[in-house]
C-alpha cells in the first residue's frame, strides 16, 4: 500500500508542477493578444482559444494536485480542530462517499459527449481556430480519472492512520 501511495503521489506531483507553467504561459500570450491587438491592431484567433486550452489544462489537469495539497474548499472550522484519526475518518468518508461518486458520474455522463468530439476529432467553429477541440474536451475525462488516483492515494493513507500503522511522509513541494 505504501509503493502505491507514493507512486500516485509522485505521478500526480510531476502532473501538478507540469501544468503549473501553464499559468505562466497564460500571463505571456494574453500580454501578446492585448500588445498585437491594441498596438499593431493584428488578432488571431488561434492564439485567443490557446489562452483557453491553458486554463482548461490548469484547471482540469491540476484539480488532483490540489486536492493532494489540500488546497480545495473545506469546512476548516471543524476539521482543523479534529484529531488525526477524526480527520482521517472525515477523508475517508468524503472520499468514499463524495469524491468517488463524483468521479463516476462525471465519467459516466461525458464519455458519450468526449467520445462524439473524438469521432469527428471536433475542431474550432471559428475560422482560424484551434483545430482540436477533441483533445481539450478529452481532458473532461482526465479531470475524473485523476482525482479518482489522488483519492485512492487519501484512501488508503486515512486508512493507514485510523489502523494506527505508519503513514509514508508526506513530499509537498510548491513551484
Amino acid at each position: 500500500m505504501y509503493k502505491i501511495i507514493l507512486y500516485i503521489e509522485a505521478f500526480l506531483e510531476g502532473i501538478g508542477r507540469l501544468v503549473s507553467w501553464l499559468t505562466l504561459g497564460m500571463v505571456l500570450v494574453t500580454f501578446t493578444v492585448v500588445i498585437l491587438r491594441y498596438f499593431f491592431n493584428i488578432g488571431w484567433i488561434a492564439m485567443q482559444e490557446s489562452i483557453t486550452y491553458m486554463h482548461a489544462m490548469v484547471f482540469m489537469l491540476g484539480a488532483a494536485y490540489t486536492l493532494r495539497h489540500e488546497g480545495h474548499v473545506r469546512v476548516d472550522i471543524f476539521y482543523e480542530r479534529l484529531s488525526d484519526k477524526g480527520k482521517a475518518r472525515v477523508n475517508l468518508l468524503g472520499t468514499l462517499l463524495l469524491l468517488f461518486p463524483f468521479c463516476i458520474f462525471i465519467l459516466w455522463t461525458s464519455w458519450a459527449y468526449v467520445g462524439q468530439s473524438w469521432q469527428v476529432f471536433e475542431g474550432s467553429q471559428e475560422a482560424g481556430g484551434l483545430p482540436a477541440v477533441w483533445l481539450l474536451k478529452g481532458l473532461i475525462l482526465l479531470l475524473p480519472a485523476l482525482l479518482l488516483l489522488q483519492g485512492l492515494a487519501l484512501f488508503c493513507r486515512s486508512w493507514l492512520i485510523l489502523r494506527g500503522l505508519p503513514v509514508p511522509a508526506v513530499k509537498m513541494s510548491r513551484p
